[in-house]
C-alpha cells in the first residue's frame, strides 16, 4: 500500500511516501481503505516526539488518527462491520505506528462508527478526533440546556465542532476569534469577542453575571482568565494547559468511543452538526498539511484525501 511515513522523528520535510506492506487484521479488527484523513496538531507532535513519554512508536511511522472510509476485511470475532461499510474512526491505539495517512489502516472496532450519510467524504475525515474532543469536553464538565459557555479558540478544528454541539445542547455559547472569524461564529450559533488583552472585560460586556463553563483549546492563559469569570472555578477544562488540574479545573486528552462517535453522527445527520473543511490536499502533499496545521490560521480542519 502507498503511505506516508517517517523512518525518525522529525518535522514535514521528513514525510515521505512510501510502499509499505498491507497491515494484518487482528481478530478484533477491521482494515479500512481509507478515503480521506483528517490533519490535527497532535499528528506532526507525535511525529516530532513530543510524545514520546507517553507512547511508544515504531519506525516506519504513518501518522494519523482521524479516517473515514471503507470497511476491505473483517476480523474473526467482528459483528458490528461488514464489508463496504462506510465508516468513520478515531483510530488511536497506545503504541504508535499504523496511522491513517495510508490507503489502508487496520482499525480495532471500539475506535469505528459509521459515517453520517449527511457528511461527505472530506468532512466526514474530519469529523472524528475533534468532534470526540469536543463532545467529551462538554461532557465533563455536564455543559447543557441554560448553561453560558466560553470556547476559546472557537473557530478552529474542535473549538468550531464544540460551539455548534454546545448550541445543539440549549447551551448559549461565547467564542474567541479574530475579528476575520465573527462572521464564521455567528453562523455556527456563537456570539464572537477578539481574544488578546482585555478579553475578560469584554466577555463580562456580554455576560454581566459571569459564564458557567468554560473550554480551553489555545492555551496561553485562557484557564486563569476563565476563572476570572467562573462561578464554579473548577468548571473549566484544557487539552492544552497541563497544569489545569493543579488550578482547580480538568485536562481532557480525547479517547476513542464509538458511541460518542455515533453520536456526533446522529447530531450531523440531524442538521445540527457539520466540519467545516478549510482545506483538502492530496495524501502526497501531507508536508504541506502539516505546515499549515501548524501555522495555527486554519478556519476548521485540513483533510488530506486518499482514495
Amino acid at each position: 500500500m502507498k503511505a506516508i511515513a517517517l523512518k525518525n522523528y522529525g518535522g514535514p520535510e521528513n514525510l515521505e511516501l512510501t510502499e509499505l506492506p498491507d497491515p494484518r487484521v487482528g481478530p478484533d479488527t477491521v482494515l479500512v481503505r481509507v478515503r480521506t484523513a483528517g490533519v490535527n496538531p497532535v499528528d506532526w507532535k507525535v511525529g516530532a516526539g513530543y510524545l514520546d513519554g507517553a507512547m511508544y512508536a515504531h519506525f516506519p511511522l504513518v501518522p494519523g488518527w482521524d479516517v473515514a472510509g471503507v470497511v476491505e476485511r473483517t476480523g474473526a470475532d467482528v459483528s458490528e462491520f461488514a464489508e463496504g461499510d462506510e465508516v468513520i474512526g478515531y483510530v488511536r491505539r497506545d503504541e504508535v505506528q499504523h496511522g491513517t495517512y495510508a490507503e489502508l489502516v487496520p482499525a480495532p472496532v471500539r475506535t469505528l462508527a459509521r459515517k453520517p450519510a449527511s457528511l461527505d467524504w472530506e468532512q466526514a475525515g474530519g469529523l472524528p478526533l475533534v468532534g470526540l474532543t469536543a463532545l467529551q469536553c462538554l461532557d465533563r464538565l455536564a455543559v447543557g440546556s441554560g448553561d453560558t459557555v466560553l470556547v476559546h479558540a472557537a473557530s478552529g478544528g474542535v473549538g468550531s465542532l464544540a460551539v455548534q454541539i454546545a448550541v445543539a445542547r440549549g447551551a448559549r455559547v461565547i467564542g474567541t476569534a479574530s475579528e476575520r472569524n465573527h462572521g464564521f461564529l455567528r453562523d455556527l450559533g456563537a456570539e464572537p469577542v477578539e481574544y488578546g488583552d482585555g478579553l475578560a472585560e469584554r466577555v463580562r460586556e456580554l455576560a454581566p453575571d459571569g459564564i458557567d463553563a468554560a473550554l480551553d483549546f489555545v492555551g496561553g492563559g485562557a484557564v486563569e482568565t476563565s476563572q476570572e469569570l467562573l462561578a464554579e472555578r473548577s468548571r473549566v477544562v484544557s487539552v492544552v494547559d497541563g497544569e489545569v488540574a493543579a488550578k482547580g479545573g480538568h485536562y481532557l486528552f480525547v479517547r476513542p468511543d464509538a458511541a460518542d462517535l455515533a453520536v456526533l453522527a446522529d447530531l450531523a445527520d440531524t442538521g445540527r452538526l457539520t466540519v467545516h473543511v478549510d482545506r483538502t490536499l492530496p495524501l502526497a502533499d501531507a508536508a504541506e498539511a502539516w505546515r499549515l496545521s501548524q501555522s495555527g490560521r486554519t478556519r476548521g480542519k485540513v483533510v488530506l484525501t486518499v482514495g
